[in-house]
C-alpha cells in the first residue's frame, strides 16, 4: 500500500443469538464472506468463506462456529486480515444466513440476534437484525480496496429472503433483483 492512508487492516465479525426453545430444532446462523476481484467486483464471488472452510491463503478464517447459539455473548467469530489479502481482491462482502433445516426461519423468529464488527478496539458496526426481521439472510458489511490499496468499510444491513446457497451467490450484487 502506498501513501499515508492506512485504511482498515484486520477486522473481526462476531455473531450471537439465543438457542431455540427446548424441544424445537436448533437455530443455526452462519457468517459468510464473499471475495471479489477487479473487473468482477459485482459478479460471482472469487471464493466464499463459511462454516468448515477458510480462505485459500488463510487471510479470512472462521475462528468459531456455533450450530446452536449456546454460549455466552458472541458465539460465531470470523477474522479478516484485509491487509494481507492479495491485490487482485478489491471487495469483500460479509453476510449472515439463517440455516433452513427445520423449516423457514427469519431473523425475527430467533431471539437476541446480534452482529458486531470491530477493528481492534474500535467498533465499526453493531446491529440486531430488527430492521430485517422478515429476512432469512442479510449482508452486514462491505470492505472495498481504494486506488491506493487501502481498505474502507461500508456498513448497513440489507435483507434477503432466500436459502443460504442462493444467498451466497447473490449477496454481492448491487441489488437483489
Amino acid at each position: 500500500m502506498s501513501g499515508l492512508n492506512k485504511g482498515i487492516s484486520k477486522v473481526e465479525v462476531a455473531l450471537k443469538w439465543d438457542p431455540s426453545p427446548a424441544g424445537t430444532p436448533a437455530h443455526d446462523l452462519d457468517i459468510i464472506a464473499a471475495t471479489y476481484v477487479a473487473g468482477a467486483a459485482d459478479g460471482a464471488p472469487a471464493y466464499l468463506v463459511h462454516f468448515d472452510s477458510r480462505s485459500p491463503d488463510g487471510t479470512i478464517t472462521l475462528n468459531r462456529d456455533s450450530r446452536t447459539g449456546q454460549g455466552l455473548g458472541y458465539d460465531e467469530v470470523m477474522t479478516l486480515e484485509l491487509d494481507r489479502l492479495a491485490p487482485a481482491y478489491v471487495r469483500v462482502v460479509i453476510g449472515v444466513a439463517v440455516q433452513q433445516g427445520g423449516g423457514r426461519l427469519a431473523f425475527g423468529d430467533i431471539a437476541n440476534t446480534g452482529v458486531r464488527i470491530t477493528e481492534g478496539y474500535d467498533e465499526l458496526a453493531r446491529d440486531d437484525f430488527s430492521g430485517v426481521a422478515g429476512a432469512t439472510a442479510a449482508t452486514v458489511a462491505e470492505f472495498v480496496r481504494d486506488g491506493s490499496g487501502a481498505w474502507t468499510f461500508h456498513g448497513g444491513v440489507r435483507g434477503f429472503d432466500t436459502d443460504p446457497v442462493t444467498f451466497a451467490a447473490v449477496m454481492g450484487r448491487a441489488s437483489d433483483s
